[in-house]
This record gives structure tokens, sequence and C-alpha cells, in this order.
């Protein structure tokens, strides 16, 4: 059987057994749903044996548990690892969501929910293709899977798990389903990710929340301080001012650049789409330079003193801001987040504490157009698109990704069929039936083409 007719004839059931998943809410972020975690990772082994997996297990880590599952061909036919997440970030604020976001609706030929895209919906691609695969006896290669439940929080427990089972995850390349295309018809490959350090600052100034009438002017508020010292980690031409911060930034090779130049990009419909009169950015780079293969500086949450209803005339004890900065390959995370902390504190002054706290981080990537593993994504692409898929660096951060390389010594196929449409991480998130069906084909068509 095709496979384009093996979509039509089970995607009722591939839609029942996606919402079977969207309906656990698998928040990694919030302790209450720990419960939920399990039983998702448990929703995912039975999924994966009933879609051919010889064996398939849920393995504690440090953190939540993980799914392991391997169908074995051939002991010396080449393996693949497929590397996916079930954790979905919280729905948040859910005044905003037009249906609710874990019951998942299906309308305008798109699946409403969260995890929709990200990464219930990606994750089910690739095990619809196994499946096919399986089913019709077309596999050739080994292939293992591992699912695991924090990406959504920068996966704490996952550098361990991998070390502790690198030969349990033994593979010849792995594939990934977690990133986004440049549009339906557009499709791309990712070719290489930012990496992450992210931060939170504590700025602590009188020893309790005082009348900003009678202190006003003479105590220095812990929020004005704040902004100003955020304020300076960027320059007007919208470069980091943290000293040795590019030490390691490569430039981008202006091959490279015009490839990037290459690429269909309507500068006025992305201002429009995001709500936004004009751009702004790194001094000397395009738009598609700056968010894929150029750092940046963002602050991601500010907070501190009266935030209710009317007013309070207080000058607050502290302030807080969560930022982070995307990295490009070769930066690594550790080293600038210690340049973070020192340069913050360098300029901190002396009539405020200031305390600067490391979260998680992550190394960027990139992964060569003429593997072979990439070259069979591309054909994948080809034959379930209708034309050859580009080659685009991506701005967000799969920190794990280096680690796989780092630790497991093996290199990345990032195939990825999300849009900027599909609205991961907001209210409304979704994703578009007919990007669902191409892409089982495109990783069926992957499966046939790849020759390691």
């Amino acid at each position: 059987m095709e496979i384009k007719q093996y979509i039509q004839e089970n995607e009722a059931r591939f839609l029942d057994e996606l919402a079977s998943l969207i309906r656990i809410p698998s928040i990694s972020a919030l302790p209450q749903h720990k419960e939920d975690m399990l039983a998702c990772a448990e929703r995912w082994r039975q999924l994966l044996l009933e879609a051919g997996a010889d064996e398939a297990m849920v393995m504690p880590s440090e953190g939540n548990p993980l799914v392991y599952a391997e169908k074995r061909i051939d002991p010396n036919a080449p393996t693949i690892l497929v590397y996916a997440h079930y954790d979905v970030m919280p729905a948040e604020p859910l005044e905003l969501w037009n249906s609710q976001p874990f019951e998942p609706e299906i309308r305008d030929g798109r699946i409403w929910a969260r995890g929709a895209d990200d990464d219930k919906g990606q994750s089910m691609i690739q095990v619809k293709a196994f499946e096919y695969m399986v089913r019709e006896g077309l596999l050739r290669h080994n292939v293992k899977f591992i699912f695991e439940g924090e990406e959504e929080i920068g996966s704490p427990s996952l550098n361990a798990f991998l070390k502790e089972h690198r030969e349990l995850l033994r593979a010849d390349v792995i594939l990934v389903s977690d990133t986004s295309m440049l549009g339906a018809d557009l499709p791309s490959l990712t070719t290489g990710l930012r990496g992450l350090a992210y931060w939170e600052i504590e700025v602590t100034g009188p020893n309790r929340d005082l009348h900003s009438g009678h202190f006003g002017g003479a105590v220095a508020n812990p929020i004005n301080v704040l902004c100003g010292l955020l304020a300076k980690v960027t320059d007007a031409d919208g470069r980091i001012t943290i000293p040795h911060f590019y030490d390691d930034v490569e430039p981008v090779p202006e091959a490279e650049r015009r490839m990037i130049a290459s690429i269909p990009f309507d500068e006025e419909a992305y201002k429009a789409a995001i709500g936004v009169k004009a751009l702004k950015g790194e001094k000397g780079y395009s738009t598609l330079e700056r968010n894929s293969c150029r750092p940046s500086f963002d602050v991601c949450g500010i907070w501190g003193g009266y935030t209710g209803e009317g007013s309070k005339t207080v000058l607050p004890s502290k302030a807080y801001a969560k930022v982070s900065c995307r990295l490009v390959p070769h930066q690594n995370h550790e080293t600038i987040s210690r340049l973070f902390t020192g340069y913050i504190q360098s300029i901190a002054p002396e009539y405020v504490q200031v305390k600067v706290t490391p979260m998680h981080g992550g190394e960027g990537y990139v992964c060569p157009i003429t593997h072979p593993a990439y070259v069979a994504a591309e054909q994948g692409f080809a034959k379930a698109f209708g034309k050859q898929p580009l080659a685009v660096r991506r701005g967000g951060s799969i920190p794990i990704i280096s680690d796989f390389e780092q630790i497991l010594g093996i290199k990345t196929i990032l195939m990825g069929f999300g849009l900027e449409s599909d609205a991961i991480h907001s209210p409304n998130e979704n994703f578009r039936l007919d990007i669902f069906r191409k892409g089982i084909e495109a990783v069926t068509e992957f499966y046939k083409a790849l020759d390691l």
C-alpha cells in the first residue's frame, strides 16, 4: 500500500491517538502535573508498541521519566535514534484560547490544542511513518526512540541519562521533528540552532518597601536600577556590551550570507504578522541573519513593587528579571554565563545588592548538508512537498542536540514541520492537518532513501 493511501485510511485513528496524548496536561514546569508526566510517558509506551516496536519501557531519570523503545531489524544494519519530547508549555493565559487547550478540536483544517505541534503532533509524525514502514515490511534500519519529559524546562535530567545509557542509545544518526519550516509552501530543513544561556537577576535596595513620598529621591529604587543595568547590556547598534562576549563568535561566511539573502522573505508581511511598525536588531545584518546566526539578548520577564489594581505609592525593596542570550555555535553557554554574571556585578552600583542566578543553558549546533542522512531528508521533503527544501539556520534552541553530539558522538537531522502560524508556546497552538500528512510521507521517504 502506498503511503498516501495508508495515511488516508488511518488518519482518523492517528488523530484519535494524538488526542489521547494531548488530553494529558504534561506540563513539566508545574510540579502539580507530576502524575500527568508519568501518564503521558505510559501512553507513549503503549503507542510505540502498537506501532511496531519490539519493546518499549518507561525509564526513570533524576526528574521526569523517559520513554525508550526499539525495533531490531539486523544487528549489522545502521540504527536511527528518534528523539522527541512529551512535555508541553503551560497554557496560560487561558482566556485567550478559543477552545480548551487540553481538549483538542479540529476546525479549519487544523487541530487546535497545547502540544498539537510542539511536540506531540510532530512526534506522532515520526511514529506513524515508522508504523507504516514496519507494517509494509519496508524497514531496513534498526530504530530506537527516546522521548523525554523535560525539554520545555531545559532537559535538566537528560545529560546524565545519556552518559549513563550510552550503549543503549548507540546509533548512527539521530532524527528529530521539533523545528519549523519557512512556510507551508516553503519546505525547509534546519541546519543549525542557536544555543542559550538564561539567568534570574534579583536587585535589593532597602530592607523593606518604603513610602515613595517619604523616601523617593533619597533612596535608590531597585526597579529603576534594574532597568538601568539591563539597558547597558546592549548598545545603540544592537551589539551586546559584555566584555569578551564575541570572542568565539565566527563571522557569518559570505557564501552563507548569500544563501540566506536568497531565501524568499517578505519583511512587510513579517512585521504585519506580529503587529510591529519597524524591526530592530544588530547593525549590519539582515533580519534573517539576526534571528538565526547572530547572538541576541532579551529580557524575558521583569517584576517588582505594586502591580495590583489601583495605585500604591511604594518604593519597593526588591526587583527581579529573567533574561536570556541566544548564542551561536562555538559559544560555550557556561563561559557566557560567567561573563554575564561578572559584567552585571561589575556595573552594579553600591547602593543596591545584585544577585545573578544562572539557570539552564545549552550549546548551538550545525549539521553539514553533505551528511547522508541530511541528503535523505532532502529527498523525503522533495517527494512529500513537491519541491526541494531550503537549508536554513533557526534562531531557537534545543540544548540537548549539542549534548547528543558531545556525549553520544552522533549528528542530528532536524526534520521539523512546524509553521509560525502554529503559535507554539502561545494560546491557540495548532497544527495543520495537510502538513501532518505531508510530514508522515516525508519521514517515510527519508527511511526509504537513507543509505548509511
